[in-house]
Order: C-alpha cells, then sequence, then structure tokens
C-alpha cells in the first residue's frame, strides 16, 4: 500500500465548512485573521500550552500530537482526557456557538479515530467545549459520523491533488463570518458570465 500524504486535522473542518476555504489555505497557504479567529486564538490560549497533568482524577493532554498512518492524517487535539481504564476522550474548543451542520463533529470524529489508531482503543465519544458559552456538548463518534468523516477525507486528499480551487459556495451567509473574504472575492469569482465576458476581451487590441 502507497504511503499517503499526510493532510491536517483542520483541513476536514474547513473543507466541510467550504472547500474553497479549504484550498486557499491548505494549497495556496493563505490565511487572515479576523476578529471571529482572533477570539478563537484567544479561547485556545491555555489548551495551546501544551501543558499536562491529573484534573479530578483524570490524566489530561493539551495540544496532543495525532496522527493515522491508515488515513494519512496528522495534527493535534485541543485536549484529550484519559479515562480509568486508558479509554482517550477529546475534546474539541471552540470559540462561537454550535453550527448548524458538522463541521466541529468531523474534526472531533478525526481525532478519535486517530486516537484509536494510536492507542488501540475504542472511542466512543467524545465533547464539543463552546467558550462563548462555557458548556461542553457530548459527541457520540457514531458510525454514521465515522463514514462520513472518513468520505470527507478522500474528498479532501482529492480537492488538493488536483490543485484546482473550487467556485465560492453558495451559502453567502458564511462569507460573511470567514476571515478570508477578501482574498476569495466570493461576490466577484462567483459572477462567471461577468468573468467570462471579460476573458474574452482582456487581450483585444482595439485600432487607433
Amino acid at each position: 500500500m502507497p504511503e499517503l500524504h499526510p493532510i491536517m486535522l483542520s483541513a476536514l473542518q474547513h473543507y466541510s465548512y467550504c472547500p474553497r476555504q479549504c484550498a486557499l489555505i491548505h494549497q495556496e497557504q493563505i490565511f487572515e485573521d479576523n476578529v471571529f479567529t482572533i477570539r478563537g486564538h484567544l479561547a485556545h490560549e491555555r489548551v495551546d500550552s501544551g501543558e499536562s497533568g491529573m484534573e479530578y482524577g483524570v490524566r489530561v493532554e493539551r495540544a496532543l500530537p495525532l496522527f493515522s498512518e491508515r488515513l494519512g492524517l496528522v495534527g493535534k487535539a485541543d485536549v484529550v482526557e484519559f479515562l480509568a481504564d486508558g479509554t482517550p476522550y477529546p475534546v474539541e474548543y471552540k470559540q462561537g456557538k454550535r453550527q448548524q451542520k458538522l463541521h466541529d463533529e468531523v474534526q472531533l470524529a478525526a481525532q478519535a479515530l486517530c486516537l484509536e489508531e494510536m492507542t488501540g482503543k475504542p472511542v466512543p465519544e467524545g465533547a464539543i467545549y463552546h467558550h462563548k458559552t462555557r458548556r461542553r456538548r457530548v459527541v457520540a463518534i457514531d458510525t454514521a459520523l465515522r463514514e462520513h468523516t472518513i468520505a470527507l477525507v478522500q474528498q479532501v486528499r482529492d480537492l488538493l491533488a488536483s490543485g484546482v480551487i473550487p467556485a465560492p459556495t453558495s451559502e453567502r451567509a458564511l462569507c460573511q463570518n470567514c476571515s478570508l473574504i477578501d482574498a476569495c472575492q466570493p461576490d466577484l469569482v462567483g459572477k462567471t458570465a461577468t468573468l467570462a465576458r471579460l476573458h474574452q476581451h482582456l487581450f483585444v487590441v482595439e485600432d487607433e
């Protein structure tokens, strides 16, 4: 079996949110901050510290490096709690409120798949901690979420291998909070008819 070129765990969340965003970040290496990403950085200050230790009788590892040779994934978990029997329990930190779609759940499920491969123990659930509400939301790592996540891994790999930047998402509400909106230019790029017309006349030289 050929060795898979590793893709970042975060790419799955980016792709689930918007394939164009994923390509701009992980293919073109474009990233910009806005108020939402800065709030996210602040919310991650402690989990990014890499601190570990016992808390309330549970071993806690922060910024834990993860990998999966089977799926070709690399990245890190915000927090992994190890239960008494050694079962890993991943906790993903998010600054904002719960998303309507499974963007965050996919990232958590990918972490669970990595932890299962690394430890040999099943990971039946994890949690997403919403910093805004300071509450945890338990997520079952069930068959449907696993299959959805594995399918996204292949879609991300195909996208990055293609070298193609996808068209902007049709869900323009997603664009308003995206830090890449200036680099993406979704309204301009989305006007395909206008761009095609301009392209036809780009190199036309008019007679003086």
